[in-house]
């Protein structure tokens, strides 16, 4: 790929504003792009940082699918002897936190598309298409099982094989808690979102697995109702997650940043002898790589050469210190 340069002075007539526009990919550094493979730049890592984050993002998906479809399939065919409410809201949202591994997925295969003139920004944004699915999927398993558990009240059942519900109910605890640790895991490093909120989901279902086994006992111990009970407050549990899961995926469709970044972006600033202040700071989200703009004020003095040297500085410390960082244009200005 090329690198963009684009110059509104020349080194004999220096103004206040010095732009320097360049576009860098990066693994764990950053890697300079020139007409030809890294001939004048230096390069930390040899594999392109998105194909990275994809192929370990896909890795993810695969086996967190894997891991909760075998879990609700277990807890399928105990519903279905034990008559269970509080395990079938339990099992069907175990399915469905199983199903967003598909959009999920489909996401990740999206944003290894290079970027083309129709998308000159790639497709990851796609994975933000499959945040807002996965709020859909959600919000509808819990209405699924808020209208089980309530019917329940109206037509009760009798729960039969208890200690299989009990066993059931143990088994979706630690399926989705092994889920969630390696969804959250893997989301953290590729700063993924999507799958971050999806771990915290899988998180919370754990432990209103744990709810089914009170219930259990509560039919136990000569309280019927305790099963529908059950049912019901994981429904609510489930309305709980659509919420925070929505916050997320929507902040992020919106180009919200989390203020830690602008943090991260000063910090890293910080580090480079010449800049004066940061005049303009400016981020957003593409998928789980993040684009960046940044103004600096340097010594209007300084010749042409000398600015550029310092906003290459700047950007090396941008990629050194955000390894989820794809691009930035970094800026030069005179003093405000």
């Amino acid at each position: 790929m090329a690198e963009d340069r684009h110059h509104d002075h020349d080194d004999r007539d220096h103004t206040d504003h010095e732009r320097h526009n360049h576009e860098r990919n990066a693994t764990h550094g950053h890697r300079q792009h020139h007409g030809h493979d890294d001939e004048h730049g230096h390069t930390h890592g040899v594999v392109d940082p998105a194909i990275v984050t994809t192929e370990r993002g896909i890795w993810a998906i695969k086996w967190s699918f894997v891991g909760l479809f075998a879990t609700a399939a277990v807890q399928v065919v105990i519903v279905y002897f034990s008559s269970s409410v509080a395990l079938l809201a339990d099992t069907i949202h175990n399915f469905g936190d199983a199903a967003t591994a598909i959009p999920l997925w489909i996401a990740f295969l999206f944003a290894r598309i290079k970027p083309s003139k129709r998308f000159p920004y790639g497709l990851g944004r796609v994975e933000d298409l499959a945040g807002m699915t996965i709020v859909a999927v959600i919000l509808f398993s819990a209405l699924v099982a808020a209208y089980e558990s309530v019917d329940r009240f109206f037509h009760p059942r009798a729960v039969q094989y208890l200690w299989a519900v009990v066993t059931a109910s143990v088994i979706g605890f630690v399926g989705n808690e092994a889920v969630a640790v390696f969804r959250i895991k893997v989301g953290k490093e590729i700063n993924s979102v999507a799958l971050i909120a999806d771990g915290y989901h899988a998180r919370v279902d754990g432990w209103t697995s744990l709810a089914v086994l009170f219930g259990a006992i509560g039919v136990w111990l000569g309280f019927p109702l305790a099963d529908p009970l059950v049912g019901l407050g994981i429904s609510i549990a489930i309305f709980g997650i659509v919420w925070q899961s929505a916050k997320a995926v929507f902040a992020r469709t919106l180009d919200g940043v989390d203020p830690h970044v602008f943090d991260e972006i000063e910090h890293a600033v910080g580090h480079v002898e010449g800049v004066q202040s940061i005049t303009d700071v400016k981020a957003r989200w593409l998928g789980h790589k993040l684009r960046a703009e940044v103004g600096i004020a340097v010594d209007p003095d300084l010749s042409v050469r000398q600015a550029l040297a310092i906003t290459d500085k700047v950007e090396h410390e941008l990629h050194h210190h955000l390894g989820y960082l794809s691009a930035a244009v970094v800026y030069t200005t005179g003093p405000s």
